[in-house]
């Protein structure tokens, strides 16, 4: 590991470091209420929409309410298309609002509102698809954030986040990214490696920092 890769690491900590679920205000912890909404924003965000209008989605989701699965299915097509609406999810807000219903069923009936349900029950990589709305790019986005909480799954980098290892210079080994920061860093560091990715500008003032 070299001195420089640990800077690199350090600074994409410092300029980019902030994790998809803390931009949406959920304060993510092993309990049902937080897991439930980063399995809504993994869904929000895995469409082909930027990543910032996917998190002012989720926020408005749970501003209006919808904070838990119960209250998602409860909630009505038209409040759900509603609140992605404010939040500017305008593209896809009328299938979302469908999906985002139909998925918060399944995770009541089959889990009982309660995701570590699902860890329990199986492979989560495997379960994740069967969540309406949840392709691999969801499974992706779940999986790299709640590694922090589910250490089973560390290091976690997906390709869009190796993608962006290549272009601040990093290896493109999970392992070898792992190995950077703590562990408690690593959500963060994969979060950083991303916006990295989908940013040329942001790669550019990583680089020139570190």
């Amino acid at each position: 590991m070299s001195d420089k890769n640990e800077s690199v690491a350090r600074t994409l900590l410092d300029q980019q470091g902030t994790t998809f679920a803390a931009q949406a205000g959920i304060k993510l912890r092993d309990t049902p209420g937080p897991l439930y909404q980063l399995l809504v924003l993994a869904h929000l965000l895995s469409a082909r929409i930027s990543s910032d209008i996917a998190v002012a989605a989720a926020r408005a989701l749970f501003d209006a309410g919808m904070r838990d699965p119960r209250r998602m299915a409860e909630a009505t097509w038209q409040q759900r298309v509603d609140a992605l609406g404010e939040g500017g999810y305008r593209r896809y807000d009328e299938r979302t609002a469908t999906q985002l219903g139909e998925a918060a069923e399944l995770v009541n009936r089959e889990y009982g509102g309660d995701l570590r349900r699902m860890r329990e029950a199986g492979d989560p990589k495997k379960l994740l698809p069967e969540i309406k709305g949840i392709g691999p790019a969801g499974v992706n986005i779940f999986l790299r954030e709640v590694q922090g909480v589910w250490p089973e799954f560390a290091p976690y980098f997906d390709r869009k986040a190796l993608e962006g290892a290549e272009r601040v210079g990093l290896p493109k080994s999970a392992g070898s990214l792992g190995r950077l920061v703590a562990e408690k860093d690593l959500p963060r560091l994969a979060a950083a490696l991303v916006r990295v990715a989908l940013h040329a500008d942001a790669a550019r003032e990583v680089r020139a920092a570190a």
